[in-house]
């Protein structure tokens, strides 16, 4: 019988990368020298994520899902994506500013063999006092005008920049150019791509090689949307001991969960797996047939769509990101 599902963490050091993975989440990346991102559900080629408990252990995620099937990732999920996992879960921890990039559709990155696109959500965790993000742009651009920033390096003066706070969410579809600033701690929901391009990296060189990382300038300008949006945080309600929608796409749904008192979940109406990111305080989550998993900020768990009904028992304060495939 399939139970909810942890995972080895897969660590990822980055020029960018900090502490706070260790410091906040409580996660031992040595040997790295800090830690950028950590990759916590992953089907991503040469990053497939290994169970780490309970009678699977050992076992891939790409392994389980040629198993077990629509079992597992549920039917509609299974016919929609075959043997892909078709989410990427991360923790993020930006040190100094990432670069400012774009990702591609999945028709441009079908046409150009990458696989699928990348649309993607940010969840603010924690937030140094005045840390600023990109989403978008702050008025409306064309092409040609996207590329005289560039060219002349005034690419900055047209991104629309953010303050972010814990609790803020970004929803951020492909195609939107994007970057995460200096002094956040996210957690990032996300096709299971990882196709960038690197628009412009603030000049930095590697300690290691001595030269700047690769841009992808022309790349990029097909992937992008230009237009001017009115709103680029994600507004939904903060409600204490309810499940609030904040995000419905056609790759993932998101809710968010801040409950202090226990909370049964009935997913029999969900054709999907769903997936519990913890983003602050901690809970156990009870599953049929007596499993009992505990789960703390920075952890995450795999519910197998088989699995239709689990308790959440928060430890205090818990808020906890419920995501699944509609």
């Amino acid at each position: 019988m399939l139970y909810p599902l942890t995972f080895e963490t897969i660590y990822k050091d980055k020029i960018w990368g900090g502490q706070k993975i260790k410091t906040i989440l409580g996660k031992d990346f040595s040997p790295l020298p800090n830690c950028g991102e950590t990759w916590e559900v992953s089907d991503v080629e040469g990053n497939v994520s290994v169970v780490r408990e309970g009678v699977l252990k050992g076992k891939s995620l790409r392994e389980l899902v040629q198993h077990y099937k629509g079992e597992l990732v549920g039917q509609h999920v299974y016919e929609q994506y075959g043997d892909r996992f078709p989410l990427l879960i991360k923790f993020i921890d930006a040190n100094d500013d990432l670069s400012i990039q774009v990702h591609p559709d999945d028709e441009l990155a079908r046409q150009r063999g990458t696989g699928f696109g990348k649309t993607e959500m940010w969840y603010i965790m924690q937030a140094d006092e005045g840390a600023k993000l990109n989403s978008g742009f702050n008025r409306d651009l064309t092409k040609d005008e996207y590329v005289q920033a560039v060219a002349d390096n005034t690419i900055q003066d047209v991104l629309n920049i953010e303050t972010a706070e814990p609790g803020d969410i970004f929803f951020l579809p492909a195609g939107r150019v994007h970057y995460i600033g200096k002094g956040l701690l996210l957690a990032e929901i996300q096709q299971t791509s990882d196709t960038t391009y690197r628009i412009y990296d603030f000049d930095r060189v590697d300690a290691t090689t001595g030269q700047k990382r690769e841009l992808h300038t022309e790349q990029a300008v097909d992937a992008i949307d230009y237009k001017h949006y009115d709103h680029y945080k994600t507004p939904y309600e903060r409600k204490l001991n309810e499940s609030v929608n904040a995000v419905t796409s056609d790759y993932f749904v998101t809710n968010v969960l801040n409950f202090n008192q226990e909370v049964e979940h009935d997913y029999t109406h969900i054709d999907s797996f769903v997936i519990l990111i913890c983003v602050s305080g901690g809970l156990t989550i009870n599953a049929p047939g007596g499993y009992s998993l505990p789960l703390s900020m920075g952890q995450c768990a795999l519910i197998p769509a088989s699995v239709r009904n689990v308790t959440l028992v928060p430890d205090g304060d818990m808020t906890v990101l419920e995501t699944y495939v509609p």
